[in-house]
């Protein structure tokens, strides 16, 4: 039995498709198909059900795949050791992020990798977070990045960075013309909510239970994103991670404003699955990812809010005049 096999065999499980296995080891998708058929007459089972559109593993292909990946990811470092004489951090690391961690992030932290570790590779799928949770558990995502984690006994969870909320409105709404606003301000305004199905929407209905304040809620969406468009197109205001607002900014089409009197944050943490072998290029990850945020927080000086509003426009006097009395507040 071939490395070369196997590696088929494990990109067919990654991406549930032959044809996308194929375009990754530049095969035909006819040649994808009949090395996994080989592997099931050689193993005596059955390990992919091909009936299903995208295409499933079986249990015992389940268990064949996670035994094919530690494998291959072992003979990727100690073919690096032996070449280099030392152990290199090689090979693919594949990573489910939810869409609101952010491309320009990942994409950074990506090119960083690859400056350090020219042999190895992040692979990043961005997708819903029960999806990254699937991921991670079947071991097709080596590390998760979700918002909220959520407690499960298959998983371990690392701290990544926390996000403050923030309110997100247009620049004509009224509250945008504050240069702090209190919960008791959202009372009773037209208010653009995450799907129900999202814990982020279940942690925003409590923060607002908390607060004693009720918002009108004009519609429901299922991601950041087009959260943002509808608030832009004032549609209502809504309660956002500081991060995924400073395009929109800069830009002009949003106003963000920090919460006063309280503390309201997102939290992001990384998934990884309890007592399974992480290849060195995912250690690597792992710890660049704790590193790159270690040193942003320290480099964050003052208030978190006071940093963001320096991305605003120019011609923002309300930014200017808030961050003028910040400094001033706080002796600087």
């Amino acid at each position: 039995m071939q490395l070369g096999s196997l590696k088929v065999f494990c990109d067919v499980a990654r991406h549930r498709s032959f044809s996308q296995a194929a375009v990754a080891n530049d095969i035909t998708q006819s040649a994808a198909s009949q090395i996994v058929s080989q592997l099931e007459k050689h193993m005596e089972a059955k390990l992919v059900d091909r009936s299903t559109r995208p295409l499933q593993l079986t249990t015992l292909g389940q268990t064949f795949y996670e035994g094919c990946k530690s494998l291959l990811q072992q003979y990727e470092e100690l073919e690096a050791q032996i070449r280099h004489a030392e152990l290199d951090v090689a090979g693919t690391v594949n990573v489910a992020a939810i869409y609101s961690v952010g491309f320009g992030d990942l994409g950074q932290i990506a090119r960083r990798f690859a400056e350090v570790h020219p042999r190895a590779h992040v692979h990043v799928d961005y997708a819903h977070p029960d999806q990254v949770y699937q991921r991670v558990h079947e071991g097709t995502a080596d590390l998760g990045l979700v918002s909220f984690p959520r407690k499960d006994a298959m998983l371990s969870v690392l701290p990544w960075r926390e996000e403050p909320m923030v309110l997100a409105c247009a620049p004509q709404h009224p509250l945008a013309r504050l240069e702090e606003v209190r919960p008791r301000n959202l009372d009773g305004q037209a208010y653009v909510h995450f799907d129900r199905s999202l814990t982020i929407r279940r942690k925003v209905d409590r923060f607002l239970r908390e607060q004693r304040v009720r918002v009108r809620i004009e519609c429901e969406m299922d991601s950041i994103e087009n959260i943002k468009d509808a608030v832009s197109n004032n549609a209502g205001v809504a309660l956002l991670p500081e991060p995924t607002l400073q395009r929109e900014v800069r830009a002009g089409t949003l106003v963000a404003r920090p919460l006063t009197d309280v503390v309201f944050v997102r939290p992001l943490g990384i998934v990884h699955r309890r007592g399974h072998w992480l290849s060195g290029a995912a250690r690597a990850l792992l710890e660049l990812l704790q590193a790159e945020e270690a040193v942003a927080q320290r480099a964050s000086t003052g208030p978190h809010h006071e940093a963001f509003r320096r991305a605003e426009p120019a011609g923002n006097g309300h930014a200017r005049e808030s961050q003028a009395r910040n400094s001033r507040r706080n002796g600087r």
